[in-house]
């Protein structure tokens, strides 16, 4: 009997022009030029903030069981991966479940406190959303980010559903979401607006 998969869905936060990061990312300022102080805050104060009126989106975003992120994400300081580095989710990340990271760089799986494990993928795509589903078994698998990890995701035709965190405030340039992904048909599932933020779920149609 086969066992049912769960859903890849990308869950990212983004201005309001699409970028998800500014240029010049740094291990200090992991969200380089983003209009802010490079730490993301204006980007997610959503999260921090507002955090009850956006309960359910962030409930959502942990309920997976197996996560995807590209280097950036994890930390886009060429130097910090030739020392021993957590990447800047510190001691115990958010995730608490296997986290596949997409690098050139290889390194040994990393575990943190709380549960979450990095295991670092120098394959490929495929191969890091092959690893996550069988971490996952029948559970969802979230394509954290960034937008360049998820763009290739979208390009390659991997992704079922696309939940936005859209942000009213432009950035101009950066890293953005959508760049070089081929058209794509998408159905709304839900939206809903907040404060300081408008969460809009899409499905991928094939």
């Amino acid at each position: 009997m086969t066992t049912p998969l769960g859903t890849v869905t990308c869950d990212i936060t983004i201005s309001i022009d699409g970028y998800s990061a500014g240029h010049d990312q740094t291990e200090e300022r992991p969200f380089g030029d983003d209009g802010s102080d490079g730490t993301g805050e204006k980007l997610h104060a959503w999260m921090f903030e507002t955090p009850e009126e956006n309960k359910a989106e962030v409930e959502e975003f942990r309920a997976a069981k197996a996560y995807i992120m590209g280097r950036n994400m994890f930390g886009p300081v060429r130097g910090a991966w030739d020392r021993p580095w957590n990447g800047w989710w510190g001691d115990n990340p958010p995730f608490h479940v296997p986290v596949f990271v997409l690098t050139h760089h290889a390194r040994e799986p990393q575990p943190m406190e709380g549960g979450t494990t990095y295991h670092f993928v120098t394959d490929g795509i495929e191969s890091a959303l092959a690893q996550a589903r069988a971490a996952a078994g029948d559970g969802d698998v979230t394509i954290a980010g960034g937008a360049t990890t998820i763009n290739q995701y979208l390009a390659a035709g991997l992704v079922d559903a696309l939940r936005l965190h859209i942000v009213p405030f432009t950035m101009g340039a950066g890293t953005r979401l959508f760049e070089g992904v081929p058209r794509l048909d998408l159905e709304q599932v839900r939206s809903r607006a907040a404060s300081l933020v408008t969460h809009v779920t899409y499905r991928v149609l094939r």
